[in-house]
């Protein structure tokens, strides 16, 4: 990490919603979602607020042997977002506590308010973190 990554780090982040992000995509084996109303799904509305977070502090990481894993989401998904629209995430970095960043999130569609919340992300080393993976990989055969 440099010494540049600091509190008060601020992205903001765009994506128009296709079909691949609604509800019904999030699990195509499930038939419950399949019958579900086509609009962004929550589960990918977590992604693109993740999405935001890492482009917010790439430059900042000795990238790509240093990068982050989200460790604790906390949002709301207070309006629904119909295939087409852009949607617009907004993050701030707020705290840094060793290797631990909080961020303040929000989304806005061009219509309604979306979401809010906050989002904590880890900095790991890529190498060590693949390691670990290995041997809990191991560990199940």
């Amino acid at each position: 990490m440099k010494d540049s990554l600091k509190t008060g780090i601020q992205y903001t982040h765009t994506f128009v919603v296709p079909q691949s992000k609604t509800v019904p995509a999030l699990y195509p084996e499930a038939t419950e979602f399949i019958a579900m109303p086509e609009v962004f799904a929550t589960g990918f509305l977590v992604g693109f607020l993740e999405w935001a977070c890492i482009k917010a502090i790439h430059p900042y990481l000795d990238w790509p042997f240093e990068q982050t894993v989200g460790t604790h989401i906390n949002v709301s998904h207070q309006a629904a977002t119909p295939i087409g629209l852009e949607v617009t995430a907004h993050v701030e970095l707020i705290a840094i506590d060793g290797r631990k960043l909080t961020f303040n999130v929000e989304a806005h569609d061009g219509i309604d308010l979306i979401s809010t919340g906050t989002h904590e992300r880890f900095i790991i080393n890529r190498e060590k973190f693949e390691a670990k993976l290995a041997t809990k990989r191991n560990q199940t055969t």
